[in-house]
């Protein structure tokens, strides 16, 4: 059964090191600010944006009543859909799925916006945010510079390897995949990893030479439905809250439903979701996001938000 017995840990001195870390993020903005304009550091080609609603389900059991999951509701919703490093749709790629919930009620308050993230592997493997600067540091390198960094630094070479595995994985498109939170939120006193299911079987092989065209296609003839589900904390050995490593061993709970309705491709509401910021720390007070990577991500965040002259 799902637990409130979850503890988070923090390093020494982690605000510090994660200011420094922030630093490689900067400089990798501000090359490709110079190169392609404004824009973010990583997540940088927004594939799709799209009007969506987010149907929470009920009857759900008493521990997953929380935030803006207590009851019953239809919120409406902006989705963002990107590629993280490459602009091409065919290149291995950690894809990314943002949900920006507007208007949503909780217990404890009205009027939330609630920032869901999310991307299509469902672990990542790092020990922490210093791996994961490592090796952002390492694959934006020049290639002499960058063989010098692995050779200092097998540990994090085998960590970027590993990865790099896992998202050479097919990718057959955005309605046809799973995302995931990789780190875990609060529920309430409970915690958990998220999932989004995809909306479809039905796979289209041309899908990975333009994953707009794909989605859109698929809305031009009918709406598009994903599961939003929630894995919960049961004990640290199954579920551990900090290892983005391990692949959570507990079941899913359907918790509310993503609803895509048809659509075309909408300049305003493009320009729009561009200039969002989609946050995992902009959330009810009752869905924080939890572990150092997501305290690492949240100095990222504010610097992005001021290189891009974005208010929030």
């Amino acid at each position: 059964m799902p637990s409130t017995q979850w503890r988070e840990v923090f390093l020494p001195d982690e605000r510090t090191h994660h200011a420094e870390q922030v630093h490689v993020f900067s400089e990798l903005q501000r090359k490709r600010l110079k190169k392609h304009g404004h824009g973010r550091a990583l997540h940088r080609n927004q594939v799709a944006a799209l009007k969506a609603a987010l149907a929470v389900e009920e009857n759900l059991p008493d521990y997953a009543r929380q935030g803006i999951f207590a009851a019953p509701a239809v919120y409406e919703a902006h989705v963002r859909l990107s590629n993280g490093n490459f602009s091409a749709d065919r290149a291995p790629d950690i894809r990314g799925f943002a949900i920006k919930v507007l208007g949503a009620s909780t217990p404890s308050s009205a009027g939330v916006e609630q920032n869901f993230t999310l991307v299509s592997q469902e672990t990542l493997n790092v020990r922490g945010s210093a791996d994961v600067v490592g090796i952002v540091d390492l694959s934006t390198s020049a290639p002499g510079a960058a063989l010098r960094k692995a050779a200092m630094k097998p540990q994090l070479t085998r960590s970027a390897v590993a990865n790099v595995r896992d998202m050479v994985k097919p990718f057959s498109g955005f309605a046809t995949h799973d995302f995931f939170s990789i780190m875990p939120i609060t529920f309430g006193d409970y915690a958990a990893r998220l999932k989004l299911g995809a909306a479809s079987t039905k796979i289209n092989k041309a899908a990975r030479k333009d994953l707009a065209a794909d989605i859109y296609g698929r809305l031009a003839d009918d709406d598009l439905e994903f599961l939003f589900q929630a894995q919960f904390f049961e004990d640290e050995s199954r579920t551990p809250i900090e290892d983005s490593s391990v692949r959570w061993d507990a079941p899913w709970l359907t918790v509310a439903r993503l609803r895509l309705p048809r659509q075309a491709p909408d300049e305003a509401l493009a320009e729009t979701v561009e200039k969002s910021s989609f946050n995992p720390w902009i959330a009810a007070t009752e869905h924080r996001p939890l572990g150092e990577l997501m305290r690492a991500r949240q100095a990222a965040y504010a610097l992005s938000w001021r290189n891009r002259g974005v208010s929030n």
